[in-house]
């Protein structure tokens, strides 16, 4: 027969790992880990010799307290450490999160991630936050976004449904960007058939000009089924890995896939799609069982 003392220990242990858990989740994974987290792969049709190093950083989400630009900042300096031949970014600078001390202004933000450097640059493409925060974009129904601006205005080079052909060591290889999956937004903003997207995938394969291999930066994973085999890896992020995440799966991904592209390295139909698990959080400050990262993809 359990004691009423038996009771409240009971009780009282549950209420100290409940406060620890939450602890963990809200204050101490979000702010204070940050992992790398490597791949290494040939995919199919990859150019043979042509080693290629890609940095991707995904889902910044700049606001204090959770990623500050001293935070972003050191984020950057640590990618730089990596040895990566290119970086890339993949969306979603502005925050789209209520919780927060201050918001960092988007000329704050691309001043700490100025700060990166690769031989054969910096590249990005936007997100679905750094639509849904401008108005003035929502309004005129596309055009740039201050995040776009803020971009190039440090000399980060941004794709918007575009191509361009690079090179390693005497061997070619395609980076295409695509424009955001869910860029405008009408009426309640989380109700999905009010969001139209401004990407262009065949638009944007059209321009690659030659038979080396393609790398695909989308920020949304949901565009992955249409990805044809000519891509030899799509790179995305949006997900956080659900930001909560328990023995290789996530409850709650902002996906219409669900878990299926949620975290992690995909192979289908001899297709490679990769989905960062980001940096910050969205909607709410927690994160748990899914770290910030910076994410390393060894190629050839």
């Amino acid at each position: 027969m359990i004691t009423r003392r038996d009771f409240m220990k009971f009780v009282g242990g549950g209420f100290a790992s409940a406060m620890a858990l939450g602890g963990y989740a809200f204050a101490f994974e979000p702010l204070a880990r940050l992992n790398v987290t490597r791949y290494a792969l040939t995919p199919p049709g990859w150019t043979p010799g042509l080693k290629l190093r890609v940095v991707a950083l995904a889902d910044i989400h700049a606001c204090e307290p959770w990623v500050s630009a001293s935070r972003i900042a050191s984020i950057c300096r640590q990618a730089n450490d990596l040895g990566g031949d290119i970086t890339v970014l993949l969306g979603d600078y502005a925050t789209g999160m209520n919780f927060v001390t201050r918001y960092i202004h988007s000329s704050e933000w691309s001043k700490a991630l100025a700060i990166l450097q690769a031989p054969l640059g910096v590249h990005a493409v936007m997100g679905n936050h750094d639509w849904w925060e401008d108005k003035t974009a929502q309004r005129n129904g596309g055009g740039t976004t201050f995040a776009h601006r803020a971009l190039s205005d440090v000399g980060i080079n941004v794709y918007s449904n575009r191509a361009i052909r690079l090179e390693k060591d005497g061997r070619g290889f395609w980076l295409a960007g695509l424009e955001d999956q869910r860029a405008l937004i009408a009426g309640k903003k989380w109700k999905r058939k009010h969001i139209q997207g401004l990407d262009d995938l065949d638009g944007t394969l059209a321009q690659v000009g030659d038979s080396d291999p393609v790398i695909l930066l989308a920020h949304e994973p949901d565009i992955f089924p249409r990805v044809p085999t000519r891509v030899a890896l799509t790179l995305s992020g949006h997900t956080h890995g659900g930001q909560v995440r328990f023995l290789g799966h996530s409850p709650m991904v902002p996906s219409r896939f669900g878990d299926r592209y949620a975290y992690g390295h995909v192979i289908e139909d001899d297709r490679t799609l990769i989905i960062s698990g980001g940096l910050g959080c969205s909607i709410g400050p927690i994160r748990f069982g899914v770290p910030p990262e910076i994410v390393v993809v060894d190629l050839g």
